[in-house]
């Protein structure tokens, strides 16, 4: 039995939670397109031991961005966000922008 309750009921709901996504299959708001197709296929050729591709998982890495998922397919977008609202911000300190 554990002693802390609180700890041992988080650890029951992630791994809950962690077995209906994976019973949601991969992906499963994603289009079934090239991408998804191409990731699928990544991710299960450098996540099968044996494999020449196998990477194990102490040297696996993924990058995220801003919500926490994988960077947009247009990061400018986000990119372009940032800078309409630096400049908003920073507009009232240069009164010389206006020109």
């Amino acid at each position: 039995m554990t002693r802390h309750p609180l700890t041992a009921t988080l650890l029951a709901c992630w791994l809950s939670a962690a077995t209906f996504a994976h019973a949601a299959g991969e992906l499963p708001s994603w289009n079934d397109g090239q991408a998804k197709q191409a990731i699928t296929a990544f991710v299960a050729k450098v996540t099968k031991p044996g494999t020449p591709d196998f990477v194990p998982v102490a040297e696996r890495i993924a990058v995220f961005d801003n919500d926490g998922t994988l960077w947009a397919e247009q990061p400018r977008y986000f990119q372009f966000l940032f800078a309409i609202d630096r400049v908003k911000a920073l507009s009232p300190l240069h009164a010389e922008w206006k020109d």
